[in-house]
């Protein structure tokens, strides 16, 4: 699939302010799955200084900086993205991690221990640790099968809602709810495979949606790291496995670190956000 991708991000203030650092993460990842073939980007007031940083998930993001009082902050960013994946179920996993839970090899489990327990606690919400293992008995511990009834579970028993701004909520209020956000039901998600064992991430990025559709939104979802496969994404919102038809910007442990921006102010003021946001198929 080819997209092209055209996201403008626009905050306002009243009286004018001084922009702290900011940090954007609206470059679509380049990787096996999916190739960015074009990106341009366009910020008012034009910063002092931009810098591309890698970050220590690997994810490319934009630290810019300000001088000037301004009344506004404009982002607009345009990406002309190849996306590759057909088959989301095209991998073999390891013999050893076919069943749960996984007996990982010391040299695996130093590198994803921050997608098991990113915030140094195995501390999980009680709902989600019984959640996660009811359907661990009822699939026998099979792994795959795990992630596809976890998947639909969420799907089948939770409303999806609309929340532009704002961090996920705990898991275990999102599943009380049986309500929330793309990025609520990721969390669900994530925190019922550490639950588990198995490590996963949080994932913002775009899907191409109901075409017909002009309100379109920035989207989230959950990746799961599975020991022969690599990382595996899954949409519990629209209870699909993420294959050619979802657009990527980061992953990271810690869902604060894949917001679109992030950046303070220095004044009192009054703000407001407003974007625009286009995903156009270009060609299948």
């Amino acid at each position: 699939m080819h997209y092209q991708i055209l996201h403008t991000t626009t905050y306002t203030y009243d009286p004018a302010v001084v922009l702290n650092p900011h940090v954007v993460r609206l470059r679509s990842r380049a990787d096996g799955n999916q190739t960015l073939h074009s990106f341009s980007r366009e910020i008012s007031p034009e910063p002092a200084g931009i810098s591309q940083v890698l970050d220590l998930e690997g994810n490319a993001v934009t630290r810019m900086w300000f001088v000037e009082p301004t009344d506004h902050l404009t982002i607009k960013v345009a990406s002309l993205v190849e996306t590759h994946c057909t088959n989301p179920f095209n991998y073999i996993l390891e013999p050893w991690a076919t069943q749960l839970p996984i007996d990982y090899p010391s040299s695996v489990l130093t590198q994803i221990m921050p997608y098991l327990n990113p915030q140094g606690t195995s501390n999980i919400d009680p709902t989600i640790y019984e959640l996660a293992q009811e359907i661990c008995h009822e699939v026998s511990g099979k792994t795959a099968v795990f992630l596809t009834q976890l998947n639909q579970r969420i799907y089948n028993n939770c409303k999806q809602e609309i929340r532009e701004t704002g961090a996920p909520f705990p898991p275990g209020i999102t599943w009380k709810q049986k309500a929330g956000s793309c990025r609520d039901l990721a969390v669900v998600f994530i925190e019922a495979c550490r639950a588990v064992g198995l490590a996963a991430r949080f994932v913002s990025g775009y899907q191409e949606g109901d075409p017909d559709n002009e309100d379109q939104h920035l989207h989230a979802w959950a990746e799961v790291y599975l020991p022969g496969a690599g990382w595996r994404g899954y949409d519990p919102i629209q209870g699909l496995v993420v294959a050619d038809r979802h657009i990527s910007l980061v992953a990271s442990a810690v869902p604060k670190n894949a917001a679109p921006v992030t950046g303070s102010i220095r004044g009192n003021a009054q703000s407001s956000m407003h974007y625009d946001l286009k995903i156009m198929l270009l060609e299948r």
